[in-house]
């Protein structure tokens, strides 16, 4: 039996550096240019689509962010934000939205389904008046062009009624049905998120109807989406693509098997890459010593399933929480170092998990006034807080 080819953890960590835009040669001019590289940007929290872009660019500003996410040329968009892999908000280029969301968003029916069932018991709503107020939303929003849930509850009565969320539990709350039903016109792709009310940083958006994306063939499009994750995040093994998509493991080794990819030897075990890639793996055991400072939830920290090549597991409960979402982190030559924070005061600490020597603590000095002027005056408190980012945004 041949011998798979081994690639090292070196290796891995060499290529991590430069595919995803972590040392100041790779770095890009254009936001839609990092998306790209990274598949998408992960977008439940508003602040990670621009800091993990910014971390990634020559120069970068706020308001080429947003003029990548709302300025459109001719009505045509450049990135489109929807939720795809994992049920998860991600910014992705125009172009890989339609593939993204073939081959991530199961048949919503059931969401409708379920949805209808709990606004009929909890508010004695039947189809029909659902119906008519998801309508009369989908025309405010159109006379509108954009508008937020509570500008849509205004023209819409309907939508003021209220309902209770997980009843009898400790955080039960009660909100709005405009909530729900924004929600399940979001699921099925019929209206979108647009720009936040407040700042860049601001969690609550308004909403636009949506451009129609196509449907693709839901085998065509999972093997797609398996290679552009493949090139941006191999060698990876089984269980991180099927992490990172949420699919389940048949669709996953379906999906793998077409893209042709080459099995090589990890330390995990079996993993794949791209046959054109494998040429292009260095000999070096480490990447030059880069630093980034990459916000809470970037895709890089989140892009695999076994992390073990870049990051030590002893640091795994201080930089993530209870749910598996990572805080804010401090990189160099492709692994994980330490993590940073940003105080009230705006100054920003850090933490070194380990010790990367002097060269490497001037750097993190230097990366850090670069991002204190990206964020100016702004101030970016991480939607999942963390317990060494909770400890180093107070000290």
């Amino acid at each position: 039996m041949t011998a798979l080819p081994r690639i090292t953890a070196g290796q891995r960590r060499a290529r991590l550096v430069r595919r995803h835009l972590l040392a100041p040669p790779v770095r890009e001019k254009a936001v839609e240019a990092v998306a790209e590289a990274l598949v998408g940007l992960h977008a439940t929290d508003p602040a990670t689509v621009f800091l993990a872009a910014a971390a990634r660019m020559h120069t970068p500003t706020v308001a080429a962010v947003e003029h990548a996410l709302y300025n459109a040329p001719d009505g045509a968009p450049v990135l489109e934000r929807i939720r795809c892999m994992r049920r998860t908000m991600f910014v992705l280029p125009a172009r890989l939205a339609p593939t993204a969301w073939s081959a991530t968003v199961r048949d919503t029916t059931g969401h409708r389904t379920d949805t209808l069932a709990k606004i009929r018991d909890t508010l004695g709503w039947d189809e029909r008046r659902y119906a008519a107020a998801e309508q009369a939303t989908l025309a405010a929003l159109t006379e509108r062009g954009e508008a937020t849930a509570a500008q849509l509850a205004v023209d819409v009565p309907d939508l003021r009624e209220q309902i209770v969320t997980f009843p009898g539990k400790p955080y039960e709350s009660r909100q709005r049905i405009s909530s729900t039903v924004l929600a399940v016109l979001a699921a099925e792709g019929r209206i979108r998120r647009s720009r936040p009310a407040g700042s860049w940083t601001s969690a609550q958006f308004r909403w636009a109807p949506a451009r129609p994306l196509p449907r693709i063939p839901v085998a065509e499009a999972k093997t797609t989406l398996a290679r552009h994750y493949i090139k941006a995040f191999g060698p990876v093994t089984v269980d991180d693509l099927k992490w990172w998509t949420g699919w389940n493991l048949t669709d996953t080794r379906k999906a793998l098997a077409a893209t042709g990819a080459q099995a090589v030897e990890l330390d995990e075990g079996t993993g794949y890459l791209l046959l054109e890639d494998l040429d292009s793996l260095d000999d070096v055991e480490d990447s030059e010593p880069a630093v980034a400072l990459l916000p809470g939830l970037d895709p890089t920290a989140m892009g695999w399933r076994h992390r073990g090549f870049y990051l030590d597991p002893e640091h795994t409960k201080a930089l993530f929480d209870r749910n598996g979402n990572i805080g804010p982190t401090l990189w160099s030559g492709g692994r994980i170092i330490g993590a940073w924070a940003q105080h009230p005061d705006g100054h920003i600490n850090h933490h070194l998990l380990t010790d990367p020597g002097r060269e490497i603590r001037t750097t993190i000095e230097a990366e850090t006034t670069r991002l204190a002027t990206f964020l100016d005056e702004t101030r970016v408190t991480p939607c999942y807080r963390t317990p060494l980012e909770r400890h180093l945004a107070t000290h």
